[in-house]
């Protein structure tokens, strides 16, 4: 018998498509993504009614979306790489039937403790959005694929916006409890597509589970573009989460709106989602960091618009639109760039940017709502200046640092 020391660890070259996908088969991807995604946010809208419920303060509501999305963070880095060793079809299977079960423990939670563990549940398992969009990057074509990602990144961040205006509508109509069952039949539904309408994905690479984790290390030394785009996204996360992590309480507390209003403004965020595609298609033609550049300017002056004018109701829509806009714009640009470095790689290098990106997330939750309680709405939007401004200092240090590198091996 061969030890798992000698075990093949070369990856499984497969010939890359040269057929366009099919219209169905993209759409059943971002419609996918975005059903999968949207239950880490179902809960942001509510905080304001749960809260109340389970008589917590701010800080101790918070507790909630920082722990989905840390679940996310550790799901992406533990489970997702296995993407690259486990036939794909059978690992979203899985998952998706991982996701109902814990949207029905987060329906029948009887006490803030419960939710949060199930919320925990929910993270890790949603973690099936980040399956989905290496599925479509390997299966589009090589001049298709930045549309293509683009595409299903739309499905993906209309999930996460447009979840935001369901579950607040839902929630104020029905209670919260609807919004997570109706969010385990959604699961179910799609589910079972999914296994009807996905081909089969080969694994690209055999090695061992504890291999494939420490390869994901040597892929971040081995490639300073990974470094950079993976630490530009996390800072850009923790503006994007704080903000939607505190919305709901703030406009709950301040402006006396309800979840349905906190919810709407996802309709807001939602038009900057819409221009992934767009993103996607210039950095496939003009270059991904001039994308990276322009987004990064958008969440920085939006959200400093927003901190000067805390009161002013147009701003704070204007400012969603725009920041939405610039970080999807970003995380489009450098999916481009992460996933042409080692093609054998995908899953583990977007393991890598959005394990980043979702560590930004949760701490940004938490970061957000200490924010709030002691700074106030100004105070998330000074953290939210800060990072952003950190993000796009990395990103012209690492132009500049190319430049200098191209001057002198020319």
């Amino acid at each position: 018998m061969t030890s798992s020391s000698s075990a093949p660890t070369a990856p499984v070259i497969a010939a890359a498509p040269t057929a366009p996908m099919s219209r169905a088969l993209v759409l059943l991807l971002a419609v996918g993504a975005g059903l999968s995604v949207a239950p880490l946010y179902y809960a942001q809208p509510m905080l304001g009614l749960l809260s109340t419920e389970f008589h917590a303060s701010a800080s101790q509501i918070g507790l909630i979306p920082m722990l989905t999305q840390l679940g996310y963070a550790v799901a992406i880095l533990l489970l997702s790489p296995l993407g690259d060793r486990i036939e794909r079809r059978r690992l979203i299977a899985y998952k998706s039937v991982a996701l109902l079960l814990a949207l029905l423990t987060a329906a029948a939670s009887p006490n803030l403790i419960a939710l949060c563990l199930a919320s925990v549940g929910i993270g890790i398992t949603a973690s099936l959005a980040q399956d989905l969009v290496p599925a479509a990057a390997t299966l589009a074509p090589d001049a298709q694929r930045g549309q293509t990602v683009g595409t299903v990144m739309t499905g993906l961040l209309l999930g996460i916006l447009l979840s935001r205006v369901v579950s607040g509508t839902l929630a104020q109509t029905l209670g919260w409890r609807w919004v997570f069952g109706i969010a385990a039949v959604s699961i179910l539904g799609l589910g079972l597509a999914l296994q009807r309408g996905l081909p089969r994905m080969p694994p690209t690479n055999r090695m061992p589970y504890g291999e494939l984790l420490r390869s994901m290390v040597t892929l971040t030394r081995r490639h300073a573009a990974l470094r950079t785009a993976a630490a530009t996204q996390l800072l850009l996360a923790v503006g994007f989460s704080a903000f939607w992590s505190t919305l709901a309480v703030m406009l709950h507390q301040s402006m006396n709106l309800g979840s349905a209003a906190a919810g709407a403004f996802g309709l807001a965020g939602a038009a900057g989602a819409l221009a992934a595609p767009l993103a996607g298609r210039v950095a496939d033609k003009r270059g991904a960091r001039a994308v990276i550049r322009l987004g990064a300017m958008l969440v920085l002056v939006s959200f400093l618009a927003m901190g000067l004018m805390p009161g002013n109701l147009w701003v704070l829509v204007a400012g969603t639109v725009l920041f939405d806009l610039g970080v999807q714009s970003c995380l489009v640009a450098h999916q481009s760039i992460v996933y042409g470095l080692e093609p054998p790689a995908r899953s583990r290098l977007n393991a890598v940017l959005i394990g980043a990106m979702f560590i930004g997330m949760a701490s940004g939750a938490w970061l957000g709502a200490m924010a709030l309680q002691w700074l106030g709405w100004r105070g998330v939007c000074g953290l939210a200046v800060i990072t952003s401004a950190l993000a796009l200092f990395l990103r012209l240090r690492a132009d500049r640092a190319d430049r200098a590198n191209q001057v002198s091996t020319a």
